[in-house]
């Protein structure tokens, strides 16, 4: 069974991917890399655990402890491309991406969240070898920053080395884009941004400019940061990043998100209940308030001033605290609200609770891994430089790298015959960023960001019909 999958597999293009762990990271991976025809092999010490993956996806699996160097030799640990360890131990996945970089020529990649080993990642990865080391909890704390300096935007995802910024926001009833065709927009509101997608009633479409914006829909628009704020401050939305903050909990992913916000000059308060922890992190940030209490005491919250709190962040190590206090505060604050779920099982009925922004750490590491892995293989066979799924994964925000011999370098919009469903949402031409428009041509050397519902765009010339 298995020399006959890996020869069908061979007639593939993907890449040999071996996945140590079948927790919520190692299986999001797997949902995400199957079915782009790659042969993945995954490795877990829990039989049940193991079947579920193999009886779901057409992947190998080996039961076992993925150190070991029997088991990756099992694995054909020789002939792999990336090897990737996300078990919930930080220590087991370093010492397996040790062993897999000594017997094999793969890129290793490991998940680590201990702040210690993070803080040295650059000599973990080259004493050790390793391609990447990427942290849940940083991950998080970095999306979370960039919605609290943008507290109008549900989420905020980066393009064209963060020179392009592709922001989701709700629109309100009342709002002045509401009952408008976007064709009829004002030009000076449109002029450096481009609405690309619209999220109605759990559905999402690719706009023309005879729709139609309504109140409650969620819309996503592309266009540099600067040009953003003016956008949304011409439309009624707030623009200045948040002056303080209250985050619920003091773990991990509040020291790192923490550590920027002061940075950034935003005040800080950390409510933790652990006597310990309050101590010590009284000690690591003696510019914030640090306060020793429950999280869920609402009494306790509107002593600590909650209610004159711009933004509440949820981050306790329960999704049922978070979840819950969201909804309460929902309803007796104007703060703006953040959300951290760590269960990606039921992403799609979460987000649907208006919880504000809502930020999966297991989702964000899965989704980095997952680019970083499309990124090499299609370093052979595609263009892809960045992929960003959004929308309860409706949507795909790709960039896409036109080369010399792309069908589209030279030709303007107007003369493309687009796929349905795609949008070429902007260009970067050496860190120029164009909102484009009918005249406007793609050149080779330029990224170009599209927007689509269709599942099939791997190459720039792919949007074209």
């Amino acid at each position: 069974m298995r020399d006959r999958r890996k020869k069908e597999k061979a007639k593939a293009r993907g890449l040999k991917i071996i996945i140590v762990g079948c927790g919520k990271v190692g299986s999001t991976l797997v949902e995400r890399l199957s079915g782009d025809e790659h042969d993945i092999t995954v490795i877990d010490r829990n039989p049940e655990k193991l079947q579920q993956i193999t009886d779901r996806y057409d992947v190998y699996g080996i039961i076992g402890n993925g150190a070991s160097l029997s088991v990756q030799q099992d694995a054909d640990v020789e002939q792999a491309d990336v090897f990737i360890a996300v078990t919930p131990s930080d220590e087991l996945n370093l010492l397996c991406c040790v062993v897999a970089k000594r017997n094999g020529n793969c890129d290793v990649i490991a998940r680590v969240r201990t702040p210690e080993y993070v803080e040295e990642a650059d000599y973990l990865k080259e004493k050790m070898g390793l391609t990447m080391i990427i942290n849940p909890d940083q991950q998080a704390a970095y999306a979370i920053a960039r919605i609290l300096f943008m507290p109008t935007a549900l989420s905020v995802d980066i393009f064209a080395g963060g020179q392009a910024d592709m922001i989701r926001i709700k629109l309100p009833e009342g709002n002045i884009l509401t009952g408008r065709r976007i064709m009829d927009l004002d030009s000076d509101l449109l002029d450096a941004v481009l609405i690309c997608a619209v999220e109605r009633d759990g559905r999402v479409v690719i706009p023309d400019g005879s729709f139609v914006l309504q109140g409650g829909d969620v819309i996503a628009f592309v266009a540099q940061m600067r040009n953003a704020r003016t956008f949304l401050n011409k439309t009624g939305f707030v623009t200045h990043r948040v002056r303080n903050t209250m985050l619920l909990g003091g773990g991990r992913c509040s020291y790192y998100l923490a550590q920027i916000l002061l940075k950034a000059g935003v005040g800080v308060k950390i409510v933790e209940r652990d006597d310990k922890r309050c101590s010590d992190l009284s000690l690591m940030f003696p510019r914030a308030v640090v306060i020793n209490g429950d999280a869920t005491n609402m009494e306790l919250l509107d002593e600590a001033g909650i209610k004159n709190s711009e933004s509440v962040v949820a981050l306790t190590d329960i999704d049922e605290e978070n979840i819950l206090m969201s909804m309460h505060l929902k309803m007796v604050t104007d703060s703006k609200l953040v959300t951290k779920v760590n269960r990606i099982t039921f992403r799609p009925v979460i987000e649907n609770l208006d919880l504000g922004s809502v930020i999966f750490p297991e989702y964000l590491t899965a989704e980095a891994i997952t680019a970083y892995v499309r990124t090499k293989a299609e370093q052979l066979h595609s263009d892809i430089e960045t992929l960003v799924r959004l929308f309860s994964d409706q949507l795909e925000a790709i960039e896409l790298y036109v080369g010399e011999d792309s069908k589209v370098a030279g030709m303007s919009l107007s003369e493309m015959d687009l796929k349905e469903h795609v949008i070429i949402t902007c260009i970067n031409r050496g860190g120029e960023i164009i909102i484009p428009r009918g005249h406007n041509k793609l050149m080779a050397g330029d990224t170009v960001v599209i927007a689509t519902t269709q599942t099939d765009i791997g190459k720039i010339d792919d949007v074209l019909i």
